[in-house]
């Protein structure tokens, strides 16, 4: 959607003129030099294609219709060959780096709240030879500390260098590797280490003292804690038959003589990773992935991103427990990149833990790819439009005009140098200014902000598609694609069936696109659920040529030029008391671009007419809304104020009728939070997926209110 163009018409003219002489100036030398026409050809290109020839596929890209590919290189079929064959390749190339933290002191801020700033110097690095020997001494240690081949090890910390060594320690030496999220709550943290019957845990200091500790007693089969901190406190209040080490003691332990012990190679159908879910419905299951499961997911990922190699540095900062963050790093691995730690509060220059006058972690890195969920990106593109709201009218003008004029060009498959370099540059500094790769995955983005992202970022944002249950892969846009809203084509390790469904009306017979669950088949697709024969049963088939496929849940259709495209989910579709359906995920997408919303929650009772909303304000803009109609009080007061809620429920749904919604989609009641709905809250995963039945726990009584019962 283009930007408002606020100008005289006759200076808009002027503009056009302007802009028209100039790019008849220079648009055949350009041409010719740039590859435009190239990139136009692989953008408009069939891309995948039913093997089948039937509307409902199988769908596999152009480039594997004969066979789907399982593997990097001939023989590396596990992950620990895969290290050793990066280690091999790029010895002395930096392989993992950490910041140096110089200074940390308290700020006082207005509101008298404390927080904690830093100051980080340069990143410190490991190379691919010492990661490889460091990993190599740990897994050494922890057999010595009687972690067995084939049993479980789990992990319970934050995304860090050490923990890629702990994981690749385990790959090495064949322990399975149970992965959980730093931010679970105590119910599913013991969850999950009972459920897999562990012995030994790895995590941080910071992890074990506030939230593991309270838990162990609840955990009665663990043995040893590896803290990976370098500076160990003494542990206090530890029970009794509990060992805590740190992790250069276990390294230590490793490098002696007399505790080498001879390494249970992996093969390709063992267990790498029993990968705990972020728990968006209920309890977390665990999802059994294998070697040769996560070796066919990256190897489809890596085929997606041109010109993949060792000079390309990786910006690592969302959780590795996730399965996006592990496959990317490892995909960066396998090819030799750098990856540089970082995390949400230090990413850039004005992240909420960096000391103002000192740079982020991206503009000290200046990474090349980068990953990142959606809530990430709907923070920058509207922090981004909101100093674009306060700029003069002449450099509002300015950008406008360049923004929609690169919208233009882009579509037809043209870059704009000229409006990059004088209008863009600051944008793109955000993230360290030498981004060429951006991958959006996790949950849909939205066309505003990925349109957004694709101009203002000055390089291609992609989505992709995939669950843990595939490893995280299944399909992902290429950087020639710069249409919106769509996932891109089957990756060459996947290939995707479309299943009827009758309840929502969705056939693969449906014109003009087919249409179904998506069904995902392929060398990528996990083992199933640990220990849960009945969701194994419910959502994992095997067909008659021994390959595995996934059932997951979400609608799509299929392009003609053989592009997916996300369009409901069957969990997130209500069937409203006058047999309308509403897809609630479908008016979330469409009103987090309104920039009142920070966050959305739609809410619809089968036993009800009509849609409410949940909604977290953007603070600024909501306190700009309150002052102009006189209310006032504090941030909980004007949340709770009924003016305030009516107000903003206009505004929703002018946002909502402007992007056609439907009438019965548009919520007709809305409760406003003045809490952020963070993972730590419990009310969103990691990923910043909605938890709805967390969601509705904590609004019962809200729920209630809204539809007449209080």
């Amino acid at each position: 959607m283009k930007l408002k163009e606020d100008i005289n018409p006759l200076l808009l003219q002027v503009f056009r003129s302007v802009v028209w002489v100039y790019s008849v100036i220079t648009f055949i030398p350009w041409y010719f030099f740039s590859g435009a026409s190239t990139n136009l050809e692989w953008a408009r290109r069939m891309k995948a294609r039913s093997v089948s020839g039937h509307p409902a596929g199988p769908y596999r890209a152009i480039n594997s219709q004969e066979k789907l590919v399982a593997w990097l290189h001939p023989g590396v079929d596990t992950l620990d060959k895969m290290f050793a064959y990066a280690a091999k390749r790029f010895p002395q190339r930096d392989c993992l780096g950490t910041r140096e933290v110089l200074s940390e002191e308290d700020e006082l801020q207005p509101n008298g709240k404390v927080f904690k700033k830093v100051i980080l110097g340069n990143y410190n690095w490991l190379s691919y030879e010492e990661t490889y020997q460091a990993a190599r001494t740990f897994g050494s240690g922890l057999a010595s500390l009687g972690q067995r081949p084939k049993c479980k090890i789990a992990i319970f910390c934050e995304t860090r260098a050490e923990w890629i060594v702990a994981a690749q320690a385990c790959f090495m030496y064949n322990f399975q590797l149970v992965t959980l999220y730093a931010t679970l709550g105590p119910t599913a943290i013991a969850h999950g280490l009972n459920e897999t019957e562990v012995t030994h845990i790895i995590t941080s200091k910071d992890l074990l003292q506030g939230r593991l500790k309270a838990i162990l007693c609840d955990v009665p089969r663990l043995q040893f804690v590896i803290v990976v901190d370098k500076k160990l406190s003494s542990w206090q209040d530890i029970p009794r038959g509990i060992m805590v080490h740190s992790m250069d003691a276990v390294k230590e332990m490793g490098s002696k003589p007399e505790n080498s012990t001879d390494r249970r190679e992996p093969l390709s159908s063992d267990i790498a990773v029993i990968m705990y879910t972020s728990g968006s419905t209920d309890l977390p299951k665990g999802v059994i992935i294998s070697h040769g499961n996560i070796i066919a997911g990256i190897t489809g990922m890596a085929e997606r991103i041109p010109n993949l190699n060792e000079t390309d540095t990786y910006i690592g900062y969302l959780p590795l427990a996730h399965v996006l963050e592990l496959s990317a790093e490892l995909v960066c691995i396998s090819h030799g990149c750098r990856i540089g730690y970082s995390s949400p509060q230090t990413l850039a220059d004005q992240s909420t833990k960096i000391k103002k006058g000192s740079k982020g972690d991206a503009s000290m890195l200046r990474p090349t790819l980068m990953a990142s969920v959606p809530e990430i990106m709907d923070r920058i593109y509207k922090n981004v439009m909101t100093k674009v709201e306060g700029m003069s009218k002449f450099q509002k003008t300015l950008f406008v005009l360049a923004y929609n004029y690169k919208m233009e060009q882009i579509s037809k498959g043209y870059s704009t140098p000229l409006c990059d370099s004088l209008v863009f540059k600051r944008v793109r500094a955000l993230l360290g200014g030498n981004t060429r790769v951006v991958l959006s995955g996790g949950a849909p983005l939205s066309a505003a902000t990925q349109r957004f992202m694709n101009i203002c970022l000055c390089c291609p944002v992609g989505q992709g598609y995939g669950l843990t249950e595939t490893c995280g892969a299944g399909t992902i846009s290429e950087i020639w694609d710069y249409s919106t809203g769509r996932v891109g084509a089957p990756l060459v390790c996947s290939e995707i069936m479309l299943k009827d469904w009758e309840e929502g009306g969705y056939y693969s017979t449906d014109k003009p696109n087919p249409r179904g669950e998506i069904v995902m088949g392929g060398p990528n697709v996990t083992m199933g659920y640990y220990k849960n024969d009945t969701k194994n049963r419910e959502d994992f088939f095997v067909d008659a040529k021994g390959q595995r496929w996934f059932c997951t849940g979400d609608i799509g259709e299929f392009h003609s030029d053989g592009c997916l495209k996300i369009i409901d989910r069957k969990k997130d579709l209500v069937k409203l008391q006058a047999g309308e359906y509403v897809s609630l995920g479908k008016v979330e997408a469409v009103l987090k671009n309104c920039p009142l919303v920070d966050n959305i929650c739609a809410y619809a009772n089968s036993d009800q007419s009509y849609v409410i909303s949940f909604v977290v304000p953007n603070q600024k803009q909501l306190m700009v809304l309150a002052e102009r109609m006189q209310v006032r009080g504090t941030w909980e007061e004007i949340c709770n104020s009924p003016s305030m809620e009516k107000e903003v429920l206009r505004i929703i749904k002018e946002a909502a009728l402007s992007s056609k919604l439907e009438r019965f989609e548009i919520p007709v009641k809305v409760r406003l939070s003045a809490e952020a709905w963070t993972p730590e809250t419990g009310l969103v995963t990691d990923a910043f997926k909605l938890k709805r039945k967390a969601l509705k726990t904590h609004y019962q009584d809200d729920i209630e209110r809204l539809y007449g019962g209080k």
